[in-house]
């Protein structure tokens, strides 16, 4: 018990890592969502993965008010108010499967998508303050390996429900049959309504222990006269934001060619469904497994220097995928996944520190360029169509290379607060 109240272990830090589980595990549900609406309405790929750039989108108009209205209600109501939002969202989601129409569903989902958006702005900041400053990175990486751990339980919990053997295979067509369809969406209601069942315990929860982590998080209240684009004026931030984009764009990237990827003759030649549970059981859980890794490392190294080290690993991965083929490109590139563990939370850590600005305005920036990361998959399928799949990886590899200099920058730069006023740009 002594260890755990070292680096900030409390009952309240326990209370706000159930949030990260369940915005994971909710925001996993996409996938076979995507599944499953692709064959009730007849959508080619493009249009079926609109459910996902509806979730960027919301990263992009909403980060900033997100961070806003942190600045004027303090954590704790922001995440019940992004709770209640995220509740509105299933129930949408519920209401609109009964229309047989795919546009009020995303509708729906850019309403969760939104409470989704204002839960991550103000939890992660929360998740780092409370404890000692000096674990504040073990915690942030601590609370995302259940994020992790959420998507890993969302994804099976989704496909139960929505693509049952009953209900949809993954291999089926569009549906034509109207019954047919009406269970379809009748499974997609089902696994929505359950959810937000699940969000409705989890407010429940968050009153019950608001006391205690508006007590521990009370260094970091309500800051009315701070100003949600006060970010832009940090350098520290702006580099931290232009980080979060690169790496989320290079993990996406690379999950989402992997499995054309691995189906190619020169590489592994896999099946599309067995190249699938590589993607799944290598790539994404050894971001889980790295999670718990970099927690435990994050207590014995500089998150700066582990930072570094995992970025430049990747990069050089990323490389070999480049350059090589059979096997050895193969695991390269499947081997990205653990070293990508802990770069979002040591990134966001990294910038809170050193910003100089209020943490809500920090996170909302570092939110915001979240939506960044979508342009990176556009340039990895420009080279994959042009070039080859190969070749893309050259665009997660620069990524990663700038991630590497952004954390041997912050190695040489001290804490703000630690005596070296942070530098703004005018």
């Amino acid at each position: 018990m002594q260890f755990l109240r070292q680096l900030g272990i409390t009952g309240a830090f326990i209370s706000v890592t159930t949030l990260f589980f369940a915005w994971g595990f909710i925001t996993s549900n996409n996938d076979p969502l995507i599944v499953a609406l692709r064959a009730v309405f007849s959508l080619n790929y493009t249009e079926a993965l609109f459910t996902q750039l509806v979730f960027f989108l919301a990263y992009g108009l909403m980060s900033l008010p997100a961070a806003s209205l942190g600045n004027k209600l303090g954590p704790v109501n922001t995440i019940i108010a992004a709770l209640g939002v995220m509740i509105a969202g299933c129930l949408l989601v519920q209401f609109s499967a009964r229309f047989d129409s795919y546009v009020p569903i995303l509708m729906a989902l850019f309403v969760l998508a939104v409470g989704i958006t204002t839960l991550q702005v103000a939890a992660n900041p929360l998740a780092a303050a409370l404890g000692p400053q000096s674990t504040s990175h073990f915690r942030l990486t601590f609370a995302q390996t259940f994020n992790s751990l959420g998507v890993v339980v969302g994804v099976h919990y989704g496909s139960w429900i929505m693509l049952g053997d009953k209900v949809i295979s993954a291999k089926s067509g569009p549906i034509t049959d109207p019954a047919h369809r009406a269970e379809a969406l009748g499974a997609v209601n089902h696994a929505f309504t359950i959810m937000a069942a699940i969000l409705v315990v989890l407010v429940l929860f968050v009153l019950f222990q608001r006391k205690r982590i508006a007590a521990a998080a009370a260094g970091i209240g309500p800051t009315p006269q701070a100003s949600v684009l006060d970010a832009l004026k940090s350098r520290w931030a702006i580099l931290g934001a232009l980080a979060i984009g690169l790496y989320v764009g290079g993990e996406v990237s690379i999950g989402s060619i992997m499995i054309n990827f691995l189906n190619q003759p020169h590489i592994l030649g896999l099946p599309f469904e067995e190249g699938g549970q590589y993607l799944a059981n290598i790539y994404w859980t050894g971001a889980l497994v790295g999670r718990f890794i970099g927690s435990f490392l994050l207590t014995r190294i500089a998150a700066p220097r582990l930072l570094t080290f995992c970025a430049l690993m990747a990069a050089m991965l990323c490389g070999i995928a480049f350059m090589t083929s059979g096997p050895v490109a193969a695991y390269s590139a499947l081997g990205v996944g653990l070293f990508n563990s802990i770069m979002f939370p040591t990134i966001f850590t990294i910038t809170l520190e050193r910003s100089g600005v209020s943490q809500s305005s920090t996170s909302g920036l570092l939110c915001l360029a979240i939506v960044g990361g979508a342009i990176l998959p556009m340039l990895v399928g420009l080279l994959a169509d042009s070039i080859g799949l190969s070749a893309a990886f050259i665009v997660p590899a620069f990524a990663y290379v700038f991630i590497t200099g952004f954390a041997w920058k912050a190695i040489k730069a001290r804490v703000f607060g630690s005596g070296e006023g942070v530098p703004t740009l005018h």
